[in-house]
């Protein structure tokens, strides 16, 4: 019984969050794993995770919310309506992070949603369908892999018993490791299993990239997803003494493998606004200063904001590929390990976010998300729309992560009145 529960009271015109609260919220909960660099090691499933999922439950519990805990861990906080038939209105994020992360990456979402709760219960306003807050596991992947995975299991795009067998560099398992700190749920995990779906989803979210901060404007609305391929790349030659072997006799693989990487740029930039094209990682064996390279392995990430263009950029790369077999003396191998198809949010959603900026006398933009988040699994199940506000410099994962307080508290107040818009207010 939600004993919390206001009674119907003030409107909801005019409604704004408390600011400072939500701020103050972001930095107790950034004391959890903080670093001396001002940043957060939280890793997903740790002591401190377990710390950080109990401190959330306890504000939410203490605004009256039901906590339900599901069997990959993921947390929903529910604050009841007046009508519990209705699926919930919900909104969320993470509070894993990065080895070397930030106070706001993921944390920002998840504290908005529960400022939201907050406001709500201080203005005594009711809606008719339920709010709920969530808490994904694991979204980072930085512990245990696939990344997402909370969301992903939710949605069905890989199995629990797939999820719960995963397991760190130690071994430790992910059942293992949520039976450790105390978030073994036992509801269902999946909406194929019959996890509730929600009546629509946000997530409002730190840019993670420069676009806002370079515009000057303070909330993203954000239309869709990058879709993502990534691919491993082996180009192989032959290692030989870098002495005694001429240059025209050579098969240098690093050599040939380097005019791969450049095509990869330039496949990218082919394909603008939306085309990125980053080789992240490479490999050269045997990596010794007098030998030349045998092998390199390297990574291709592509991304574009429709499928089309994803696939011209596969077929771009793969020529190259086969270009170079003919140029230089060496073979070269192309395999796909990731696919994410891009997603388009709910116009619907899309156009509540845009009008609250407006509302709320808030410059804004449309952009795309060039980066996963929980939101582009979610959209599989329920119209789904997220919100970003500008970090500084464009900076995140990394612990000198910032974001401008105001610029918090406006993306929280679209959230607020978008939620408000889909959930229904009672009088």
């Amino acid at each position: 019984m939600n004993d919390r529960l206001p009674a119907a009271g003030a409107s909801a015109s005019g409604l704004a969050i408390d600011g400072s609260r939500l701020w103050q919220s972001l930095m107790d909960l950034a004391q959890l794993g903080a670093t001396a660099k001002g940043g957060v090691c939280r890793l997903a499933l740790t002591e401190l995770d377990g710390k950080a999922r109990d401190l959330f439950a306890a504000w939410c519990r203490a605004e009256g919310c039901s906590i339900r805990i599901d069997q990959i861990g993921n947390i929903f906080a529910r604050r009841a309506g007046t009508r519990d038939d209705l699926p919930a209105i919900a909104t969320g994020s993470h509070i894993d992070t990065q080895p070397t992360g930030g106070k706001f990456d993921g944390n920002y979402g998840v504290m908005a949603g529960l400022e939201v709760i907050r406001t709500l219960n201080q203005h005594n306003i009711r809606t008719e369908a339920p709010i709920e807050v969530c808490v994904w596991t694991n979204e980072e992947g930085s512990r245990f892999v696939p990344v997402m995975m909370g969301s992903g299991v939710y949605v069905d795009a890989f199995t629990l018993d797939h999820a719960l067998s995963r397991a760190d560099h130690d071994g430790i398992t992910v059942a293992k490791a949520l039976a450790d700190i105390g978030y073994a749920g036992d509801a269902p995990a999946s909406v194929s299993a019959g996890a509730p779906r929600f009546g629509a989803y946000f997530e409002a979210h730190i840019e993670q990239g420069p676009v806002l901060e370079d515009a000057d404007t303070t909330i993203g609305v954000v239309t869709g997803a990058l879709g993502q391929r990534w691919y491993d790349v082996t180009v192989t030659g032959m290692e030989s003494h870098a002495g005694p072997t001429p240059m025209r006799l050579r098969k240098d693989a690093l050599f040939a493998a380097t005019h791969l990487m450049q095509k990869v740029v330039e496949i990218a930039l082919a394909h603008q606004p939306d085309g990125r094209g980053t080789v992240g990682c490479v490999h050269v064996y045997p990596n010794s200063r007098n030998v030349i390279p045998g092998k390199v392995s390297f990574t291709v990430d592509f991304r574009h904001g429709n499928d089309d263009g994803l696939l011209a950029m596969d077929a771009a790369l793969r020529a190259a590929a086969d270009l170079l077999q003919k140029d230089f003396p060496v073979s070269v191998a192309v395999e796909q390990v990731v696919y994410f198809e891009p997603v388009a949010f709910a116009p619907e959603l899309v156009d509540a976010i845009r009008g609250g900026a407006e509302r709320a006398g808030c410059s804004h933009l449309d952009i795309v998300s060039g980066a996963g988040h929980d939101a582009v699994y979610v959209a599989g199940t329920a119209p789904t729309a997220m919100i970003f506000v500008p970090c500084k410099d464009g900076i995140s994962h990394n612990e000198i992560e910032d974001a401008d307080p105001e610029h918090l508290a406006a993306g929280a107040n679209v959230l607020l009145h978008a939620m408000l818009a889909r959930a229904g207010t009672v009088s």
